[in-house]
């Protein structure tokens, strides 16, 4: 055999032995985690991004459930998959004691004395020690007794939270606006539908049925205690969104900036929206609820608002 071609294959086979073999990305996984916390069996749904395994320290989104909700129902009525999938960010859907949290209100978990506070910080830790997710990044969201806990947790763990993002809620009144003093800016939305038959947009005790009572701030009370906190300018900038849907809601956005930091305080106000999520999914009759504005991708408002900041 020729001393060339010999040579030729030769090199080949050491090319071929020496190209690096790529892995494919890990599909992406869903699954439900539990743990004793403070003595108690607590468990959450936790969603890894395709490719989390090669995706670095990554983002975390706590997304909370409304009251007696569950984090698979949160999961359909604010579906973060898709921007989870598009910029790889860890998912987490927390389980509330008997499908209530204790936001300061008196809620179910408020009267068993159950330090919800306490569990979140401990499921960051967890989820801090087991998956790729970066301390600096990590974000609250929640509807109704969900947005109350998210309040709660602005105020409480803001060693935690970078930002938060509150739907068809606002903040306790009595107790935990009084002493909300967080060590570092936090930066908020607050989204709120002027008809919200559940949390009165104009603030006050909680009275409407199925509801666990207890007086809340209104709608701009609980912007104006962010703005002082963060440090913002009194002064928004307001735009008013395209009205896209012709559904009967419009929504007007004003931006609270040059806050410590960065920082800002955004208020999304919708006109005749209920207790619901805008572009989520209608869990309950407009009749019980009221209006699901489609003016408004309230995910991806949340996420790209959320996505400028890290503590």
């Amino acid at each position: 055999m020729d001393s060339s071609f010999i040579a030729w294959i030769t090199g080949l086979q050491k090319r071929c032995t020496n190209t690096p073999v790529t892995d494919a990305d890990k599909p992406s996984e869903q699954f439900t985690v539990t743990n004793t916390i403070d003595g108690i069996d607590r468990s959450f749904i936790v969603y890894l991004p395709t490719g989390y395994d090669k995706a670095g320290k990554m983002p975390m989104i706590l997304a909370i459930h409304g009251g007696s909700g569950t984090p698979e129902g949160m999961i359909n009525i604010a579906n973060f998959t898709k921007l989870a999938e598009r910029d790889k960010i860890i998912l987490v859907y927390p389980a509330g004691i008997q499908k209530n949290w204790n936001d300061g209100r008196p809620t179910s978990p408020n009267q068993l004395g159950i330090n919800d506070v306490s569990f979140f910080n401990k499921l960051c830790d967890y989820m801090i020690s087991k998956y790729p997710v970066d301390g600096s990044r990590i974000y609250a969201t929640g509807i109704s007794n969900g947005g109350f806990m998210s309040s709660r947790l602005g105020c409480e763990l803001s060693n935690r939270i970078a930002a938060i993002a509150v739907v068809a809620a606002t903040m306790e009144a009595t107790t935990i606006a009084p002493s909300c003093n967080p060590g570092r800016p936090v930066p908020a939305i607050y989204i709120h539908g002027t008809a919200d038959p559940l949390v009165p947009f104009l603030g006050g005790a909680m009275t409407a049925g199925g509801t666990a009572g207890g007086t809340v701030l209104s709608h701009f009370q609980v912007v104006d205690k962010w703005i002082t906190i963060n440090n913002c300018s009194t002064t928004p900038v307001i735009t008013d969104l395209p009205d896209i849907a012709n559904d009967g809601t419009t929504i007007k956005q004003r931006v609270y900036g040059a806050g410590t930091g960065g920082s800002e305080v955004v208020s999304y106000v919708i006109t005749n929206g209920g207790h619901t999520w805008p572009q989520g999914f209608q869990y309950l009759p407009e009749a019980i609820v009221g209006k699901t504005s489609q003016n408004m991708n309230a995910c991806e408002v949340i996420w790209t608002f959320f996505k400028r900041y890290k503590r």
